[in-house]
């Protein structure tokens, strides 16, 4: 027997945003951004009206999501590395010597070791799944969320349920 999949990447599922990223242990890339594209795959079965899910409801779900990313620096609050400190209406980055302040309402502290493209997709996946509620988290048998930096340069995070 098949299985049925949807998926969506449309224009409105993209975002702009700042980061910085500590990788091979010791080192700190410079501030920089990107303009994110996300797409969204989901897995079932059918329901009564031969849909795993709603393409409309599924894209403003996304939206809304990434709404909440675009024009924004993320930053990670989990990092072993980079110390995130948010006092009043600022927010303060520190890796060893570079220290970064930020208006308060232009980060967003994201519960994440660092801010990957493979973590953001993660982070998109968890609140994906908060939004679609508890009938259609029962009946998706797969969820993956793609989250793409650059053209050809993209991270994919699959679970399934």
């Amino acid at each position: 027997m098949g299985q049925f999949q949807v998926r969506v990447e449309k224009e409105q599922s993209v975002f702009s945003a700042g980061h910085f990223i500590t990788y091979d242990g010791h080192k700190c890339e410079p501030l920089h951004g990107h303009n994110y594209r996300v797409a969204v795959q989901l897995s079932g079965p059918l329901d009564e009206n031969a849909y795993v899910f709603d393409f409309t409801r599924l894209k403003q779900l996304v939206k809304e999501i990434v709404d909440e990313l675009d024009h924004r620096m993320l930053l990670p609050a989990q990092s072993e590395r980079i110390q995130v400190a948010a006092e009043g209406d600022r927010v303060t980055a520190t890796y060893k010597d570079k220290h970064y302040v930020f208006p308060r309402s232009d980060v967003v502290l994201l519960p994440i070791p660092n801010t990957t493209a493979e973590m953001l997709a993660q982070w998109i996946a968890g609140r994906l799944k908060d939004a679609l509620g508890p009938a259609s988290r029962r009946t998706m048998t797969a969820l993956d969320v793609e989250v793409e930096e650059s053209f050809g340069q993209r991270a994919i995070y699959h679970e399934d349920a």
